[in-house]
């Protein structure tokens, strides 16, 4: 374990909370100590309020802050002396206990508090530090998980049993902490939970996290425990459409599009061929903040429907045991481990699969380290499920959704233009989105989880067969397609035009869109909301001009090829639409020169020009991306074989 504290980085933090959030970082950089919005810290500070009183503030992390990059505005400040006013109480409701933590906070812009609040409320030192360290999990996971941790570490930490968070578990520990039991400790573990480290500056406690995790991790190399085995790479067999198969089965189960992928995971792989993989993967999380479902399927003969049933058997009974929350909140796992293809991970977002994946790799480190020490071992099922059950956390998950969560668009020509905004319009609604183009700038063209970027020729079949297996990959399939990449070649007449351009414009504006609709089609098939396909068009299509021949007969041509497709598809709850712009002039094709020389042709300038339509208004890359997506939403749900002019009105159109 791995101090990391730099004297000369803490120097330039200004005051006690600027080192709270610096010493938090150190903690959330170590995905050995904390994942992704796990683990929680805080410190006490006084501060005078509006009536120059003095009182002491708890600023604690705010529910659904990521330690690794929390800011000072992601800390609670809540009044200490209302918060343990509140633990003098018997009992408190989910409900009571929000809205009472509501009322001590001293900001109304603030996040919610931790729910483990009152825990940093109990310890009397001014900073305390709290982490789901993976060396302790996997000792507290053993069948004699505590007399492991009470021989590591004899009387320097404080061990609490197990209790559902919250305030019950801050009533049972309080009954230990105050009653004598915490004095002179160096910390606290919380079994199957995590432990706790406390200091008067934030480096003292820092220091102590390191130490005391430092321990647990000499212990398991003591052991044996603590290598792990390198394990293989995984599969490298395409996996179209099977793990769209696969995705589309736990979409079902869900009742919500699901992004599926699968992990580039060594460990993962290994463990999913254990010949045990069935038994020790079903056992239950590392700790209940962990609360992953996990299955180990096989990819043969796999049926949607009947794999749905199998989880709602498997949960029915929780659903309906009465446990504090309700209804069961949905049957699809969040993990599957198939022997063939390895570890995939599910969520409702890219970031949520791959937090998924993530966790449940350092979840298999736990498992592989406490069955070298005897065997692993967790919490019993009924109080792993009144975790997840539990109404405190269902609230985090009553949230609107955006209207693609969940689903996978592809945009060809992507880089710039009308491409571009397509991305921009598809990442804003939710989906996680896939751009092709010629350009190597498309790779980097953003860094987030729910965007790949792939330099991509649209004439090569090659090419695009290697899209759709990055594709099913990475998120597990296709639900949308934008036909967008396209050529206008240089303006001539009929007689001038050369074979290999009328070729070559053909090559890219249709035969391009025909092989990707083709190959696509499998993918398509299997969404879960029923797949969708949009062509960008152009108002030459029902308004030729001179000039144009082969830009116009390609884009006619596309046209019957889609209106063909939205007959032949519809059977397979496919849509497809397309929408035919004119006059974008926000693209590469129109440079000011050539819009100053189009202007002057027809004696206006070149804002005149570009409202050249019937309602004398811009139409911008933007504009056709909009539609673009809606085409894709629910508003179009029930229309196919549509052609939408997007030009500001244009009376040949018309």
């Amino acid at each position: 374990m791995e101090n990391r504290w730099d004297d000369r980085e803490a120097s330039a933090c200004e005051g006690e909370l600027a080192l709270r959030v610096y010493a938090s970082r150190l903690l959330g950089r170590d995905f050995s100590l904390v994942l992704h919005g796990g683990g929680n810290s805080s410190v006490k500070i006084t501060e005078r309020n509006l009536h120059g009183e003095e009182e002491e503030i708890l600023y604690v992390k705010g529910s659904g802050q990521d330690l690794a990059f929390i800011e000072e505005s992601g800390f609670a400040p809540l009044r200490q002396e209302g918060l343990l006013r509140l633990m003098r109480l018997d009992s408190v409701s989910d409900t009571d206990l929000v809205n009472a933590f509501r009322l001590q906070l001293t900001r109304p812009d603030a996040p919610p508090p931790s729910i483990e609040t009152f825990l940093h409320a109990l310890i009397p030192h001014r900073f305390v530090d709290h982490t789901h360290a993976d060396a302790l999990l996997a000792i507290m996971n053993t069948e004699n998980g505590e007399a492991r941790i009470r021989e590591i570490y004899g009387g320097r930490l404080l061990v609490v049993p197990y209790a559902k968070p919250g305030f019950t578990l801050a009533k049972v520990f309080s009954d230990q902490f105050t009653a004598g039991a915490g004095e002179g400790v160096d910390g606290v573990v919380l079994m199957n939970h995590g432990i706790f480290s406390f200091g008067e500056t934030a480096k003292a406690s820092y220091k102590k996290m390191i130490e005391l995790v430092g321990m647990a991790e000499r212990y398991l190399e003591a052991k044996g425990a603590w290598a792990l085995p390198e394990g293989d790479e995984p599969a490298a067999q395409p996996l179209a459409p099977r793990l769209p198969e696969l995705r589309k089965a736990v979409s079902d189960a869900a009742g919500i599009p699901l992004i599926v992928s699968a992990r580039k995971s060594r460990l993962g792989s290994a463990f999913a061929r254990r010949r045990d993989v069935s038994e020790v993967s079903q056992l239950g999380p590392a700790t209940p903040d962990h609360v992953l479902l996990t299955r180990r399927l096989p990819m043969l003969g796999l049926d949607a429907e009947s794999y749905a049933e199998a989880y709602k058997r498997d949960y029915a009974a929780y659903a309906s045991s009465g446990l504090e929350g309700g209804a069961m909140l949905d049957p699809a796992p969040r993990v599957v481990l198939d022997s063939e293809i390895g570890l995939c991970a599910a969520g409702k977002t890219a970031r949520e699969a791959d937090m998924a994946g993530e966790i449940y790799e350092h979840t298999i480190e736990v498992i592989l380290r406490a069955t070298a020490l005897g065997g692993y071992r967790t919490l019993q099922a009924s109080e792993i499920f009144e975790v997840e059950y539990w109404g405190l956390e269902r609230a985090k998950l009553d949230r609107k959704e955006k209207v693609f969560a969940g689903e996978i668009a592809l945009v060809t020509g992507a880089a710039s233009g009308i491409g571009r905004a397509c991305l921009e319009s598809f990442l804003e609604r939710g989906a996680a989105v896939i751009g092709l183009d010629l350009s190597p700038s498309i790779v980097s063209l953003y860094e987030r989880p729910d965007y790949l970027g792939i330099e991509c020729d649209v004439t090569s079949d090659d090419a695009i067969a290697g899209v759709i297996e990055k594709a099913a990959r990475r998120f597990g399939g296709l639900d949308m397609i934008v036909l967008n990449a396209g050529i206008f070649p240089e303006s001539r007449d009929i007689a001038r035009i050369p074979a290999a351009e009328w070729r070559a414009v053909m090559n890219v504006n249709l035969d391009a869109n025909l092989s990707l609709m083709r190959e696509c089609y499998p993918l398509l098939k299997l969404s879960p909301r029923g797949g969708r396909v949009v062509a960008v068009g152009s108002k030459n299509v029902p308004a030729p001009g001179p000039g144009a021949a082969a830009y116009s007969a390609s884009k006619a041509a596309l046209t019957q090829l889609m209106r063909v497709a939205a007959m032949e598809w519809g059977g397979d709850g496919i849509r497809v639409n397309m929408v035919h712009p004119n006059a974008v002039f926000d693209t590469g094709v129109w440079t000011e020169d050539v819009l100053k020389s189009r202007a002057e042709s027809y004696g206006l300038s070149v804002d005149d020009y570009k409202k050249l339509n019937l309602l004398n208004t811009d139409v911008g890359s933007s504009d056709v991306a909009e539609m673009a997506a809606e085409m894709c939403g629910p508003l179009f749900a029930k229309i196919t074989g549509a052609q939408v002019p997007i030009d500001g009105g244009n009376d040949r159109v018309i």
